[in-house]
């Protein structure tokens, strides 16, 4: 039997952007020829929206703000079938290459851009390549000043591109001068004690279904809520394959095939929500009985 949409206990996202636009794939295509390549965001869009509504899920869209601009019925289509939508930045650009006057007019921009399409208040964001790290703390500041509630880009794991991992594991609270951010981290576990990245994404492509499966099942059995995120472009096998690197063509291109099966696994298994469906609960909890994250 399947969960009902009433007990939400992981949050499923989605970052939605372009196959181009993708780290791995930057040396092939620079921003200047993002309005020159084909399109494939909204068929993969509406097939993980298809997705949802047959094993009966809501999640969580953090959307573009250049693709937002392009295609804002794409935008109104997500919302209007119950998701989320959230802010992954305007121009897909990591954190750690802003400045904080630069990161304040990404994030703002759009989150006018998805407010002024849809009407609803963006309470998220998500920073491209989970590029909040350790040194990188104002961020936090700049994303309370926009007017952000909560914030879903810490992966508490060590890796040499990204990573915080001091971050606790279960959604926590950080307090900074200006005020307090909800923090949903992504999903992990531990092997041989080390912290090991499950979230979805390319670990959902690339490593034994059974690692993501084990972080959603320790995860319930803490009473925890835990993160998945996918890309449209990664049930996507039929798109246009770029010339990159091997390493950055196995980053990208491995398990588009498998993607959708697996990740359907997942929805058949556990329940998901929004992580706005969680965020009124945890901020009317009392602090003292939350994790506590960054400083």
């Amino acid at each position: 039997m399947r969960p009902e949409l009433s007990q939400p206990s992981h949050f499923f996202t989605v970052d939605v952007e372009e196959y181009f636009q993708v780290r791995a794939l930057r040396s092939a295509v620079p921003r200047e020829d993002w309005a020159s390549r084909p399109s494939r965001v909204e068929k993969s869009v509406d097939e993980l929206l298809e997705c949802l509504n047959r094993y009966r899920h809501r999640g969580t869209f953090f959307v573009l703000g250049w693709i937002a601009r392009r295609y804002p019925g794409l935008v109104r289509t997500i919302a209007d079938a119950g998701h989320e939508i959230a802010s992954h930045g305007f121009w897909h650009e990591r954190v750690v290459d802003q400045n904080p006057d630069r990161l304040l007019e990404d994030v703002r921009s759009s989150k006018d851009e998805l407010e002024d399409i849809t009407g609803i208040r963006v309470l998220g964001y998500r920073a491209p390549s989970f590029s909040i790290v350790p040194g990188f703390e104002w961020a936090f500041d700049v994303l309370i000043e926009a007017g952000y509630r909560y914030d879903s880009s810490l992966f508490p794991v060590r890796r040499r591109s990204y990573g915080y991992p001091s971050a606790p594991r279960a959604p926590h609270f950080i307090h900074r001068p200006g005020g307090r951010l909800a923090e949903f981290p992504l999903a992990t576990t531990k092997i041989l004690n080390c912290s090991v990245p499950a979230a979805g994404g390319g670990y959902l492509r690339q490593c034994p279904l059974s690692v993501i499966r084990r972080a959603f099942r320790e995860a319930s059995e803490r009473g925890e809520s835990a993160t998945f995120y996918i890309h449209p472009w990664e049930i996507d096998p039929g798109q246009p394959k770029l010339a990159v690197s091997p390493l950055n063509t196995m980053r990208h291109y491995r398990g588009l095939e498998t993607a959708l099966y697996r990740m359907e696994q997942l929805l058949e298994e556990f329940s998901f929500g929004t992580i706005a469906s969680h965020l009124e609960m945890m901020e009317a909890s009392a602090p003292e009985n939350l994790a506590t994250g960054v400083a």
